[in-house]
C-alpha cells in the first residue's frame, strides 16, 4: 500500500460555458476499473443527448490501469487531455467524464483540448483533491495509573487516536504514521517501561491534515 497518494474526497460536478458550448465536469474516486466504467456510462444515461460524453481514468498504486475517450470528438482533443490532467495533478483512482452540448461555434483542435482541460480541471475543484495518508493502528493496553502521562506524551507528539476502551485496564487505540509504527511501539515501550501490551492492528487511510 501506497504511504501517501493524492485523489479526490467524492464525486462532484461543474459546469463551465465555452463559445456557447456547454461543458459539465463529473469526478468520482474509484477503486476498481469496474467502478470507472459503471461511472463513465452512468452520466453516458444521465447525459444521452449530449453531444460527446469524453472520459478518461487512472487507477492503480502506480497508475497501471488508464484509459481514456474521445467519444467521437478528434482524436487527441478530448481523453487525453482529460487524462493529462489527472496526471499532471498527481490524483490515482480517479474518473473523470466531461459532457458537452455543442453550441454552434466550433472550437478547433486547439480550443477543444483548452476546453476539456478546463472541463477536467474544474471536475477536480468540484470533487476536492486531498492527500490520503497511511497509518497503522497500534493497541497499547495498560494500567490507569500511567494513563495521564501517556496521554500527555500522545498530545505533545502529535499522534492521531482512535477510540479509548475503559474496562479493568484502559486500551488506547494509536494510529501513528504507518512508516513509523515500529519507532512508535519502542518508543510507547520506553514510557511506559515495559509495562503496557502492545499490539498491532489494521493498516487505515486518513485525509492529511483532518
Amino acid at each position: 500500500m501506497l504511504e501517501r497518494y493524492r485523489t479526490v474526497r467524492n464525486a462532484g460536478q461543474k459546469e463551465i460555458v465555452i463559445k456557447k458550448s456547454r461543458f459539465i465536469g463529473h469526478v468520482r474516486p474509484v477503486e476498481h476499473e469496474e467502478e470507472a466504467v459503471a461511472f463513465i456510462e452512468e452520466i453516458k444515461k444521465l447525459h444521452w443527448n449530449a453531444t460527446h460524453n469524453c472520459s478518461a481514468y487512472m487507477i492503480g498504486e502506480r497508475d497501471e490501469i488508464q484509459k481514456q475517450s474521445d467519444d467521437g470528438e478528434p482524436s487527441g482533443t478530448a481523453g487525453k487531455p482529460i487524462l493529462e490532467v489527472i496526471r499532471n495533478q498527481g490524483l490515482k483512482n480517479v474518473a473523470i467524464v466531461v459532457t458537452r452540448y455543442f453550441g454552434g461555434i466550433m472550437l478547433g483542435a486547439g480550443g477543444l483540448i483548452r476546453a476539456y482541460t478546463d472541463g477536467a480541471v474544474v471536475a477536480i475543484e468540484a470533487g476536492e483533491a486531498i492527500t490520503r495518508v497511511l497509518h497503522r493502528e497500534v493497541f497499547v493496553e495498560l494500567d490507569y495509573t500511567w494513563l495521564g502521562k501517556v496521554e500527555n506524551e500522545l498530545r505533545n507528539r502529535g499522534i492521531r487516536m482512535g477510540n479509548t476502551d475503559f474496562t479493568d485496564k484502559v486500551k488506547l487505540t494509536c494510529l501513528p504514521l504507518n512508516g513509523e509504527a515500529e519507532a512508535f511501539k519502542l518508543w510507547m515501550t520506553d514510557i511506559t517501561q515495559g509495562q503496557s501490551l502492545i499490539t498491532e492492528g489494521n493498516q487505515l487511510y486518513f485525509i492529511e491534515g483532518e
